[in-house]
């Protein structure tokens, strides 16, 4: 409820959101934060936990019917991922622009005190080992989501479920990349996944 409550607020504010302000989104004392939470990066940190996760995403392709065709399927995905992706850029760079994630902060990418971020616990300890791969792991998450949605139409592809799905979220990475000044503009979901599908020559004596 917390972390809820206090994304839009990190998104709009960064590091500089007060913990009074998310008590008053939550709607609790702000003294039941403290309950829950060390002190306030410790809520920024659950933040960006949240924001770079993918559960929330896992579970919207999860929601996706099976019973629609696979374009509509995967346009779907599209958009769910998509807001996915904008809402991470958006906490993650609303920290950053505030300097809550900075370099030198203890885990890769200057991200602390999350799991995802740096593989140690709320005690500050590292693991034994090196930390895991977080964005491979997070990539694989997402590319297993989408293969479920493709899995009814395996019989129908040229290439495994696997790799179709693969390419899909790597046009989609690529689409969401800010284009250069006079660049053409990104594809829409719904041109992408005809490229995906489709690829993009024309079928004998159609326009299409």
């Amino acid at each position: 409820m917390v972390v809820a409550a206090a994304l839009p607020l990190v998104a709009e504010y960064g590091a500089a959101v007060t913990t009074s302000q998310i008590a008053r989104a939550a709607g609790i004392g702000e003294a039941t934060i403290f309950r829950a939470f060390k002190d306030k990066d410790e809520v920024l940190d659950a933040c960006v936990a949240e924001a770079v996760g993918t559960d929330h995403v896992l579970r919207e392709l999860a929601t996706i019917s099976l019973d629609e065709p696979l374009d509509v399927r995967l346009t779907e995905a599209a958009e769910a991922l998509r807001a996915h992706m904008e809402r991470m850029g958006t906490v993650v760079g609303a920290l950053h622009a505030s300097g809550h994630l900075r370099p030198g902060r203890g885990g890769p990418d200057g991200r602390e005190g999350h799991d995802g971020g740096r593989g140690e616990g709320r005690d500050g300890q590292h693991g034994a080992g090196p930390p895991p791969d977080a964005r491979a792991q997070s990539f694989l998450a997402l590319r297993d989501g989408v293969v479920e949605l493709i899995e009814p139409d395996r019989d129908a592809c040229r290439l495994s479920p696997e790799k179709v799905a693969t390419a899909f979220l790597g046009l989609l990475f690529t689409r969401l990349h800010t284009p250069a000044p006079g660049a053409e503009a990104p594809l829409s979901p719904e041109e992408l996944i005809a490229v995906l599908l489709h690829g993009s020559l024309k079928h004998p004596g159609s326009d299409r």
